[in-house]
Protein backbone atom coordinates (compact mmCIF):
# COMPACT_ATOMS: atom_id res chain seq x y z
CA UNK A 1 0.00 0.00 0.00
CA UNK A 2 1.15 3.49 -0.88
CA UNK A 3 1.74 6.25 2.16
CA UNK A 4 3.87 9.04 2.61
CA UNK A 5 6.56 6.98 2.34
CA UNK A 6 4.52 3.99 1.48
CA UNK A 7 5.71 -0.49 2.13
CA UNK A 8 4.16 -2.85 0.26
CA UNK A 9 3.70 -6.62 -0.21
CA UNK A 10 7.07 -8.12 -0.03
CA UNK A 11 8.71 -11.45 -0.62
CA UNK A 12 7.27 -13.45 2.17
CA UNK A 13 8.99 -16.78 2.76
CA UNK A 14 7.12 -19.27 1.65
CA UNK A 15 6.47 -20.71 4.96
CA UNK A 16 5.28 -17.68 6.24
CA UNK A 17 2.45 -17.83 2.77
CA UNK A 18 0.31 -20.73 3.73
CA UNK A 19 -1.46 -19.62 6.00
CA UNK A 20 -5.38 -20.15 7.96
CA UNK A 21 -8.30 -18.69 8.97
CA UNK A 22 -9.06 -16.00 11.55
CA UNK A 23 -10.75 -15.60 15.34
CA UNK A 24 -9.27 -18.57 17.33
CA UNK A 25 -10.82 -19.05 21.40
CA UNK A 26 -9.22 -18.27 24.31
CA UNK A 27 -9.43 -21.70 25.22
CA UNK A 28 -7.38 -23.30 22.14
CA UNK A 29 -4.47 -20.71 23.17
CA UNK A 30 -4.93 -22.14 26.81
CA UNK A 31 -4.42 -25.75 25.87
CA UNK A 32 -1.16 -24.75 23.37
CA UNK A 33 0.39 -22.75 26.62
CA UNK A 34 -0.93 -25.81 29.00
CA UNK A 35 1.26 -27.56 26.69
CA UNK A 36 4.00 -25.21 27.02
CA UNK A 37 4.33 -25.59 30.86
CA UNK A 38 4.58 -29.76 30.83
CA UNK A 39 1.09 -29.72 32.25
CA UNK A 40 -0.68 -32.79 30.96
CA UNK A 41 -3.84 -35.00 32.32
CA UNK A 42 -3.27 -38.06 29.75
CA UNK A 43 -1.57 -41.11 29.62
CA UNK A 44 2.18 -41.92 28.67
CA UNK A 45 0.82 -44.40 26.27
CA UNK A 46 -1.90 -46.86 25.93
CA UNK A 47 -0.61 -49.28 28.43
CA UNK A 48 -0.18 -47.04 30.87
CA UNK A 49 -2.40 -46.24 33.64
CA UNK A 50 -3.77 -42.35 33.65
CA UNK A 51 -2.04 -39.94 35.89
CA UNK A 52 -4.16 -39.10 38.91
CA UNK A 53 -3.71 -35.50 39.74
CA UNK A 54 -4.64 -34.19 43.12
CA UNK A 55 -7.06 -31.31 44.15
CA UNK A 56 -3.98 -29.00 44.65
CA UNK A 57 -2.53 -30.00 41.30
CA UNK A 58 -5.61 -28.92 39.74
CA UNK A 59 -5.50 -25.75 41.51
CA UNK A 60 -1.98 -24.89 40.33
CA UNK A 61 -3.01 -26.07 37.01
CA UNK A 62 -5.97 -23.57 36.94
CA UNK A 63 -4.09 -20.65 38.31
CA UNK A 64 -1.01 -21.20 35.49
CA UNK A 65 -3.82 -21.26 33.07
CA UNK A 66 -4.79 -18.17 34.08
CA UNK A 67 -2.06 -16.34 34.26
CA UNK A 68 -1.10 -17.67 30.41
CA UNK A 69 -4.84 -16.31 29.45
CA UNK A 70 -3.88 -12.90 31.38
CA UNK A 71 -0.15 -12.44 30.24
CA UNK A 72 -1.58 -12.74 26.64
CA UNK A 73 -4.44 -10.12 27.23
CA UNK A 74 -1.84 -8.17 28.31
CA UNK A 75 0.35 -8.25 25.57
CA UNK A 76 -2.91 -7.40 23.13
CA UNK A 77 -3.66 -4.66 25.03
CA UNK A 78 -0.49 -3.26 24.96
CA UNK A 79 -0.01 -3.31 21.17
CA UNK A 80 -3.51 -2.34 20.30
CA UNK A 81 -2.88 1.62 20.98
CA UNK A 82 0.56 1.41 18.95
CA UNK A 83 -0.83 0.71 15.76
CA UNK A 84 -2.13 2.00 12.01
CA UNK A 85 -2.01 3.12 8.85
CA UNK A 86 0.04 0.88 6.08
CA UNK A 87 -0.07 -2.41 5.79
CA UNK A 88 2.19 -5.17 3.36
CA UNK A 89 5.93 -4.70 4.49
CA UNK A 90 7.05 -5.24 7.22
CA UNK A 91 3.80 -7.31 8.25
CA UNK A 92 2.53 -10.73 6.77
CA UNK A 93 -0.61 -8.97 6.16
CA UNK A 94 -1.23 -6.86 2.99
CA UNK A 95 -3.02 -3.83 1.89
CA UNK A 96 -5.90 -3.47 -1.33
CA UNK A 97 -3.74 -0.09 -2.13
CA UNK A 98 -1.53 -0.07 -5.30
CA UNK A 99 1.34 1.69 -6.12
CA UNK A 100 -0.01 4.97 -7.52
CA UNK A 101 -0.03 5.30 -11.50
CA UNK A 102 3.64 6.45 -12.81
CA UNK A 103 4.87 5.55 -9.07
CA UNK A 104 7.95 3.23 -8.16
CA UNK A 105 8.65 1.49 -4.40
CA UNK A 106 11.45 -0.26 -3.66
CA UNK A 107 12.84 -2.32 -1.01
CA UNK A 108 15.96 -3.61 0.06
CA UNK A 109 15.13 -6.64 3.31
CA UNK A 110 15.92 -9.53 4.93
CA UNK A 111 13.15 -11.73 5.89
CA UNK A 112 14.00 -14.69 8.46
CA UNK A 113 11.35 -17.69 9.37
CA UNK A 114 12.20 -20.37 12.09
CA UNK A 115 10.90 -23.65 12.65
CA UNK A 116 11.24 -26.58 14.68
CA UNK A 117 11.50 -28.87 11.74
CA UNK A 118 12.43 -27.02 8.81
CA UNK A 119 15.00 -24.91 10.36
CA UNK A 120 15.58 -21.04 9.51
CA UNK A 121 15.16 -19.32 5.97
CA UNK A 122 17.02 -16.29 5.79
CA UNK A 123 16.49 -14.18 2.88
CA UNK A 124 18.80 -11.03 2.68
CA UNK A 125 20.03 -9.16 1.10
CA UNK A 126 16.82 -9.03 -1.09
CA UNK A 127 15.21 -6.70 -3.21
CA UNK A 128 11.26 -5.42 -4.42
CA UNK A 129 10.30 -3.09 -6.48
CA UNK A 130 6.39 -2.52 -7.56
CA UNK A 131 5.02 0.16 -10.17
CA UNK A 132 2.07 1.67 -11.16
CA UNK A 133 1.10 0.69 -14.43
CA UNK A 134 -2.35 1.62 -14.72
CA UNK A 135 -4.85 3.40 -12.43
CA UNK A 136 -5.38 0.75 -9.66
CA UNK A 137 -2.95 -1.30 -10.88
CA UNK A 138 0.27 -2.57 -9.41
CA UNK A 139 2.93 -4.73 -11.03
CA UNK A 140 5.28 -6.81 -8.39
CA UNK A 141 8.49 -7.92 -8.39
CA UNK A 142 11.03 -9.81 -6.00
CA UNK A 143 14.51 -11.15 -6.32
CA UNK A 144 15.46 -13.25 -3.33
CA UNK A 145 19.20 -14.15 -1.65
CA UNK A 146 18.41 -16.79 0.26
CA UNK A 147 20.35 -18.73 3.31
CA UNK A 148 18.58 -21.77 4.33
CA UNK A 149 19.98 -23.24 7.69
CA UNK A 150 18.88 -27.11 7.72
CA UNK A 151 17.64 -28.65 11.12
CA UNK A 152 21.30 -30.96 10.70
CA UNK A 153 23.40 -28.11 10.52
CA UNK A 154 24.12 -28.04 6.89
CA UNK A 155 23.79 -24.24 4.84
CA UNK A 156 23.13 -22.85 1.66
CA UNK A 157 23.09 -20.15 -0.13
CA UNK A 158 21.92 -18.74 -3.23
CA UNK A 159 19.07 -17.48 -5.45
CA UNK A 160 15.70 -17.48 -3.87
CA UNK A 161 12.17 -18.36 -6.41
CA UNK A 162 11.55 -15.49 -7.97
CA UNK A 163 8.08 -13.62 -6.84
CA UNK A 164 6.31 -11.87 -10.08
CA UNK A 165 2.90 -10.35 -9.48
CA UNK A 166 0.04 -7.72 -9.59
CA UNK A 167 -2.46 -6.10 -7.53
CA UNK A 168 -5.60 -4.87 -8.55
CA UNK A 169 -8.23 -2.27 -6.45
CA UNK A 170 -11.34 -3.43 -6.91
CA UNK A 171 -13.50 -0.78 -4.92
CA UNK A 172 -12.40 2.07 -2.83
CA UNK A 173 -13.03 2.68 0.93
CA UNK A 174 -16.75 3.82 1.47
CA UNK A 175 -18.48 5.32 4.85
CA UNK A 176 -19.59 1.87 5.55
CA UNK A 177 -17.43 -0.05 3.80
CA UNK A 178 -14.04 -1.45 3.26
CA UNK A 179 -11.80 -0.77 0.35
CA UNK A 180 -10.95 -4.38 -1.33
CA UNK A 181 -8.33 -5.66 -3.50
CA UNK A 182 -6.83 -8.94 -4.64
CA UNK A 183 -3.13 -9.21 -5.20
CA UNK A 184 -1.99 -12.69 -7.01
CA UNK A 185 1.20 -13.71 -8.32
CA UNK A 186 3.35 -16.62 -8.92
CA UNK A 187 6.56 -17.91 -7.70
CA UNK A 188 8.80 -18.81 -10.54
CA UNK A 189 11.12 -21.95 -9.44
CA UNK A 190 14.67 -20.39 -9.51
CA UNK A 191 15.79 -22.00 -6.30
CA UNK A 192 17.70 -25.33 -5.81
CA UNK A 193 14.67 -27.15 -3.97
CA UNK A 194 17.16 -30.22 -3.31
CA UNK A 195 19.41 -27.54 -1.05
CA UNK A 196 16.04 -25.78 0.63
CA UNK A 197 15.95 -22.67 -1.60
CA UNK A 198 12.82 -22.85 -3.32
CA UNK A 199 9.92 -25.37 -3.29
CA UNK A 200 10.98 -27.02 -6.86
CA UNK A 201 7.85 -26.02 -8.77
CA UNK A 202 6.24 -23.12 -9.85
CA UNK A 203 3.82 -22.54 -6.95
CA UNK A 204 0.66 -19.72 -7.09
CA UNK A 205 -0.73 -16.98 -3.98
CA UNK A 206 -4.36 -15.94 -4.73
CA UNK A 207 -5.58 -13.60 -1.61
CA UNK A 208 -8.07 -11.22 -1.46
CA UNK A 209 -7.18 -7.92 0.89
CA UNK A 210 -9.53 -5.20 2.77
CA UNK A 211 -8.90 -1.74 4.51
CA UNK A 212 -11.02 0.39 6.90
CA UNK A 213 -9.68 3.49 8.18
CA UNK A 214 -10.96 4.71 11.39
CA UNK A 215 -10.75 8.65 11.89
CA UNK A 216 -6.86 10.16 11.54
CA UNK A 217 -4.69 7.68 12.99
CA UNK A 218 -6.43 4.40 13.24
CA UNK A 219 -7.11 1.90 10.42
CA UNK A 220 -7.59 -1.93 10.46
CA UNK A 221 -6.28 -4.75 7.57
CA UNK A 222 -7.33 -7.96 6.93
CA UNK A 223 -7.86 -10.67 4.38
CA UNK A 224 -6.65 -14.05 3.28
CA UNK A 225 -6.45 -16.93 0.25
CA UNK A 226 -4.78 -20.03 -0.57
CA UNK A 227 -1.38 -20.82 -2.18
CA UNK A 228 -1.27 -23.85 -4.19
CA UNK A 229 1.94 -25.59 -4.25
CA UNK A 230 3.00 -29.13 -5.66
CA UNK A 231 6.85 -30.50 -5.26
CA UNK A 232 9.32 -31.74 -2.39
CA UNK A 233 6.01 -32.17 0.06
CA UNK A 234 4.60 -28.98 -0.11
CA UNK A 235 1.23 -28.83 -0.37
CA UNK A 236 -2.31 -26.52 -1.17
CA UNK A 237 -3.01 -24.54 1.76
CA UNK A 238 -4.99 -21.68 2.93
CA UNK A 239 -4.13 -18.72 5.26
CA UNK A 240 -5.68 -15.53 7.02
CA UNK A 241 -5.01 -12.16 9.01
CA UNK A 242 -5.74 -9.10 10.44
CA UNK A 243 -3.78 -5.91 11.66
CA UNK A 244 -4.48 -3.24 13.74
CA UNK A 245 -2.05 -0.07 13.28
CA UNK A 246 -2.43 3.50 14.59
CA UNK A 247 -0.54 6.67 13.63
CA UNK A 248 1.95 8.25 15.98
CA UNK A 249 2.80 11.83 15.20
CA UNK A 250 4.06 12.46 11.59
CA UNK A 251 6.57 10.07 11.00
CA UNK A 252 6.11 6.65 13.46
CA UNK A 253 3.63 4.04 12.82
CA UNK A 254 3.16 0.56 14.94
CA UNK A 255 1.09 -1.68 14.36
CA UNK A 256 0.43 -5.76 15.54
CA UNK A 257 -1.24 -8.61 13.48
CA UNK A 258 -2.58 -12.11 13.71
CA UNK A 259 -1.33 -13.93 11.00
CA UNK A 260 -2.25 -17.75 10.67
CA UNK A 261 -1.65 -20.49 8.23
CA UNK A 262 -2.16 -24.36 7.48
CA UNK A 263 0.07 -27.17 7.17
CA UNK A 264 2.42 -26.06 4.52
CA UNK A 265 4.49 -29.30 4.35
CA UNK A 266 3.59 -32.59 6.14
CA UNK A 267 6.52 -35.14 7.35
CA UNK A 268 9.07 -35.27 10.13
CA UNK A 269 10.91 -32.10 8.45
CA UNK A 270 7.56 -30.60 7.30
CA UNK A 271 5.94 -26.80 8.25
CA UNK A 272 3.16 -27.11 10.13
CA UNK A 273 0.43 -25.06 11.20
CA UNK A 274 1.16 -21.59 12.97
CA UNK A 275 -0.76 -18.82 14.34
CA UNK A 276 1.93 -16.09 14.74
CA UNK A 277 1.07 -12.28 16.81
CA UNK A 278 3.65 -9.94 14.99
CA UNK A 279 4.73 -6.47 16.20
CA UNK A 280 6.18 -4.04 14.32
CA UNK A 281 5.64 -0.36 12.06
CA UNK A 282 7.73 1.93 10.19
CA UNK A 283 9.35 5.43 10.76
CA UNK A 284 9.62 8.15 7.92
CA UNK A 285 12.66 9.87 7.04
CA UNK A 286 11.33 12.46 4.78
CA UNK A 287 8.54 11.87 2.00
CA UNK A 288 10.58 9.11 -0.13
CA UNK A 289 12.34 7.13 2.98
CA UNK A 290 11.29 4.81 5.58
CA UNK A 291 12.83 2.45 7.74
CA UNK A 292 10.42 -0.69 8.12
CA UNK A 293 11.17 -3.38 11.17
CA UNK A 294 8.66 -6.26 12.67
CA UNK A 295 9.29 -9.48 14.34
CA UNK A 296 6.87 -11.80 15.82
CA UNK A 297 6.52 -15.75 17.07
CA UNK A 298 3.72 -17.99 17.70
CA UNK A 299 0.90 -18.13 19.99
CA UNK A 300 -0.39 -20.82 19.69
CA UNK A 301 -0.06 -24.52 17.41
CA UNK A 302 3.43 -24.93 15.78
CA UNK A 303 6.65 -22.78 17.03
CA UNK A 304 7.58 -20.42 14.29
CA UNK A 305 9.82 -16.97 14.46
CA UNK A 306 9.08 -14.36 11.98
CA UNK A 307 11.66 -11.28 11.61
CA UNK A 308 11.66 -8.69 8.68
CA UNK A 309 13.33 -5.29 8.35
CA UNK A 310 13.94 -2.96 5.50
CA UNK A 311 14.60 -0.13 3.96
CA UNK A 312 11.70 1.54 1.54
CA UNK A 313 12.34 4.61 -1.33
CA UNK A 314 9.47 6.14 -3.36
CA UNK A 315 9.63 8.00 -6.31
CA UNK A 316 7.70 8.80 -9.60
CA UNK A 317 5.14 11.20 -10.97
CA UNK A 318 1.85 11.86 -13.00
CA UNK A 319 0.29 14.42 -15.08
CA UNK A 320 -1.95 14.86 -11.92
CA UNK A 321 1.02 15.40 -9.99
CA UNK A 322 2.77 18.24 -12.69
CA UNK A 323 -0.74 19.70 -12.16
CA UNK A 324 -1.17 20.60 -8.64
CA UNK A 325 2.36 22.02 -9.11
CA UNK A 326 0.92 24.42 -12.06
CA UNK A 327 -1.57 25.35 -9.99
CA UNK A 328 0.74 26.30 -6.26
CA UNK A 329 -0.90 23.20 -5.31
CA UNK A 330 0.99 20.91 -2.84
CA UNK A 331 1.38 17.33 -3.58
CA UNK A 332 -0.90 15.41 -1.47
CA UNK A 333 -1.05 11.19 -1.29
CA UNK A 334 -4.34 9.48 -0.94
CA UNK A 335 -6.24 10.01 2.15
CA UNK A 336 -5.78 7.52 5.47
CA UNK A 337 -2.13 6.80 4.44
CA UNK A 338 0.51 8.12 6.96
Amino acid sequence: MYQDVNPNQSCEKFSLMLLHTANIPLSILTIDLISKFDITCACRNPTERPVVISRRQRTLVKLKTLSCNLYLLMVLMFWAPCLWAQAGPPYLTDDPDPVPLHHFEAYAFELSDSTANAGTSFSGPSFEMNYGAAPNLQLHLVIPFVTNFAPDGTTAHGIGDIEVGAKYKLFDEKKYLPEIGIFPFVEVPTGDASRGLGVGSTWYRMPLWLKKGFGESWSIYGGGGAVFAHGNGFENSPFGSVLLQHKFGKNLVLGTELFMHAEQMSGSQGIGRAGLVNGGGYYSFGDHFQLLFAAGHSAFWNPETYTYLAAYWTWGHNKDDDKAKTQGAAITHPPDKP
